[in-house]
């Protein structure tokens, strides 16, 4: 085997050859996986290509399991899915690669199979093939690697690209001409720049070039599997060289030109101002290195979303930017539908620090009062952390001077809110008085009056006009109640 494998993964692979013999088929490890061991980059799903039926091989190793995995197919794709619990079938610790707990392990069957394409459609007509069909099929020499399991040439390596040298180089490009590879299956341009994100590796001038050619072909994509490779390349390590190749190759343009319009410094009578596409790059990378938080790296990518929008030159001053915030954090929902990301409490998320993140910068100044501080933190709720996070991440200046000064100042904000919260316990806030008891309080139905009071409580208590307590709050409610001509009903 050319390939290093755990105890438990050689076990299953011997276990599927040994079914594959028997059912007198050809097997093989393909794709993903072998790249992967071969590069020591943890994996936990493996693609098996047979020259027959993947379905019946499927259900054939599931019978050698115990207990039996359930086996998923899809008869119209000829593909079968089994999902193998280490713990239950073997007695192996996990290796270093393999995440603690993380136990099971996903085999996928295929027949082999060749394919061709209409041009209006990344639907391949397929057909059953060879391997050599089946390897030419494949988006990337790194992809295209096959080990046979079969006993009598177990272990061996067929890669007929040379995918093994391009691993060696850190390299990627297509086994057939890249032009038509592209055009075929346009989403291959995406997975392009997503393995050189994850993998650290250089697409080659003539791919890349095929890449910039081939653009306009990724409008048939569905936008679904758009969003799910730059969700992956948000994850990666350094997300921003996704986004910069996604750039350069034309591609941003056509599937997220409000990215795109981040580009460009801009200087009139000696003012200017910075590319605020590379700033925004920048302080994706910043985050990225505290936090594997994919939401907080799309607000961190979408922080400054607002600023061409807002973007003037003032006489004497330069540009300005006034406002960037709100503009950008209406944008949030509408970027967030165009581009099929979740509409729910993960997008008000990302709103909500859009919307807040120049606000810490405002706290840094001297003599700010308890009432601000009381303020960011309970407008933040449960978000102020991250907040933080990306507030600092949002410092790019090249003078360290400047940076560790606004970092100092951070850390100032901080120690005030943390001696607010002590004494106010505003975070994740509550208010003492409900609008159900002022309306039992003074015999009201919903209506105009119970709103009124119940902001001017928790108006009161921000301010610190009011103690966060029951008491104090309920005696304000009185007496707000009574500037409104309300009396308490009498039990």
């Amino acid at each position: 085997m050319q390939i290093s494998l755990s105890e438990k993964e050689e076990n299953i692979f011997k276990i599927i050859g040994e079914v594959a013999d028997a059912l007198h088929v050809e097997a093989y490890l393909v794709g993903g996986f072998v790249r992967d061991k071969i590069i020591n980059r943890s994996t936990k799903d493996a693609d098996i290509v047979c020259m027959g039926d993947g379905i019946a091989l499927a259900n054939a190793v599931a019978e050698r399991f115990t207990p039996k995995p359930y086996v998923a197919f899809f008869k119209n794709f000829g593909t079968a899915q089994i999902k193998i619990n280490f713990s239950n079938n073997f007695s192996e610790a996990p290796s270093p690669l393999e995440k603690a707990g993380d136990e099971t392990f996903e085999i996928e069957f295929v027949g082999a199979r060749k394919e061709s394409y209409n041009r209006n459609s990344r639907k391949p007509v397929v057909e059953p093939g060879t391997l050599e069909d089946d390897q030419n099929r494949r988006d990337f020499t790194i992809n295209a690697l096959a080990v046979a399991l079969n006993k009598n040439t177990f272990g061996k390596l067929i890669d007929p690209f040379n995918g093994l040298k391009d691993i060696e180089q850190q390299i990627i490009q297509t086994p057939l001409e890249p032009a038509q590879t592209f055009s075929d299956d346009p989403l291959r341009m995406m997975r392009a720049i997503r393995f050189a994100t994850q993998l650290c590796f250089t697409i080659t001038d003539k791919t890349f070039n095929a890449i910039i050619e081939n653009a306009e072909r990724i409008k048939i994509v569905s936008q679904e599997r758009i969003t799910d490779e730059l969700n992956k390349i948000m994850l990666a390590q350094k997300p921003s060289v996704g986004w910069d190749l996604l750039s350069k190759s034309g591609l941003l343009q056509i599937i997220f030109p409000q990215m795109m319009a981040l580009h460009g410094a801009e200087y009139v009578d000696g003012k200017g101002h910075k590319d605020n596409f590379y700033h925004t790059l920048q302080v994706l990378d910043n985050i990225s290195i505290n936090t594997e938080d994919l939401w907080l790296r799309w607000a961190a990518l979408l922080h400054d979303i607002g600023k061409p929008a807002t973007k003037r030159f003032e006489e004497g001053h330069g540009f300005t930017f006034h406002g960037h915030e709100v503009v950008g954090a209406r944008m949030v929902p509408k970027i967030f539908t165009k581009l099929k990301l979740p509409l729910n409490e993960k997008m008000k998320f990302v709103q909500k620090l859009v919307l807040l993140h120049l606000r810490p910068i405002s706290l840094t100044k001297e003599n700010i009062t308890d009432s601000a501080i009381r303020r960011l933190i309970f407008d933040a709720g449960k978000a102020i952390d991250a907040l933080m996070l990306l507030c600092k991440a949002d410092i790019t200046s090249k003078n360290q001077t400047k940076v560790k000064r606004y970092l100092q100042n951070f850390e100032l904000v901080q120690e005030r809110m943390k001696e607010v919260e002590e004494k106010d316990h505003i975070r994740n806030w509550q208010p003492p008085i409900t609008g159900e008891l002022i309306m039992q309080t003074f015999g009201l139905n919903p209506e105009k009056r119970v709103g009124i009071i119940k902001d001017a409580i928790r108006e009161a208590i921000l301010d610190g006009i009011v103690a966060n307590e029951y008491n104090a709050a309920y005696n304000f409610m009185l007496a707000k109640a009574k500037e409104l001509n309300l009396q308490p009903v009498k039990p």
